[in-house]
């Protein structure tokens, strides 16, 4: 049906894909501004001019942090798909955050998958989602394993009541689900994405150490790069605690949201509920934790998504499908 459509037709839904997409964003991007029940937008305004961080040193450098953590996220989409095509570092721009305006409308960005491949032809495309998987996946992995260590400090620093019967036997309930989830992944044809277990433990294997190393090495690079900003931001809010402190708490918000399933639009809420009540059982105010996860919302995914709505609505298959 799709190919029998007339020419002219087939442009008019495609350019109205792509305004719905970039109208879409500009529209949940004012939502969150202006219509935030957690923090209005005035006092968010007012705190951000009286702690200064409308100074040109305070701007220049926060935007340069924003950058470089996109930068490094370019880089690795970059490295990692030049196993199938080399692309310049424009193109890999392009890629990365049209894919990223496309997806803020998505549960867990997953609409980011089917926004690159497209970029790519028909033969590549199942390896383009399984190489955005991996991508995803290193990101992941880190999160995880620092979360886990600032966690278990974060226990050991802070008074929170943990019902440890409760826990033991959530531990033994997950336990048990993973032991049959992997006796049913043997048995049966279990899929990730579409991608069955085994094809994607092969394919890692061909891809070689260095090349999975190198990859893991931008991820920890580019958490190390947004974690710091994060806590930049509250010294910037007259937040007085040390870094080592700040990361314990910093390092446990980001894994406790990132297991919470979400649509990336509303990710300011779910990690400043989090941060709340991280940083509130430290004895830090709610207030400058609300505005720090507001603007680095902003800084981290609305900025970028501007920006991508640019390559959105340029984006043209006959001129940049490769």
């Amino acid at each position: 049906m799709h190919s029998s459509l007339p020419y002219k037709t087939k442009q008019f839904f495609f350019v109205l894909i792509k305004l719905s997409i970039v109208v879409g964003a500009f529209y949940f991007i004012y939502q969150k501004l202006l219509h935030n029940d957690h923090l209005d937008f005035r006092s968010f305004i007012l705190i951000l001019k009286q702690n200064k961080l409308f100074d040109i040193k305070n701007v220049v450098f926060l935007v340069l942090l924003s950058s470089l953590n996109w930068f490094l996220e370019i880089t690795k989409w970059r490295f990692l798909v030049s196993k199938l095509k080399t692309i310049t570092l424009l193109k890999a721009t392009e890629q990365s955050l049209g894919a990223l305006t496309a997806s803020l409308l998505t549960p867990n960005r997953i609409g980011e998958y089917g926004a690159k491949a497209i970029y790519y032809s028909k033969p590549l495309r199942k390896r383009v989602l399984l190489l955005n998987l991996m991508s995803n996946l290193m990101q992941m992995s880190i999160t995880v394993i620092l979360g886990i260590i600032g966690f278990i400090f974060y226990y050991n620093t802070f008074d929170i009541t943990i019902n440890i019967i409760k826990i033991s036997r959530g531990l033994l309930i997950a336990l048990t689900i993973l032991v049959l989830t992997l006796f049913g992944i043997k048995q049966s044809k279990y899929k990730i994405k579409g991608f069955s277990i085994p094809k994607i433990t092969n394919y890692l294997t061909t891809l070689g150490y260095p090349y999975i190393t190198t990859g893991i090495l931008i991820s920890l690079i580019r958490y190390t790069i947004f974690s710091f900003q994060f806590y930049y931001i509250l010294t910037l809010l007259g937040i007085e605690t040390s870094y080592p402190d700040a990361m314990v708490i910093i390092t446990t918000m980001y894994l406790l949201a990132s297991i919470i399933p979400t649509i990336s639009i509303f990710d300011v809420v779910i990690k400043g509920s989090i941060a709340i009540y991280l940083f509130g059982l430290a004895n830090i105010a709610e207030l400058p934790v609300l505005v720090c996860t507001l603007l680095m919302w902003l800084l981290n995914f609305a900025l970028p998504s501007l920006l991508g709505s640019y390559f959105v609505l340029r984006f043209n298959p006959s001129k940049t499908i490769i």
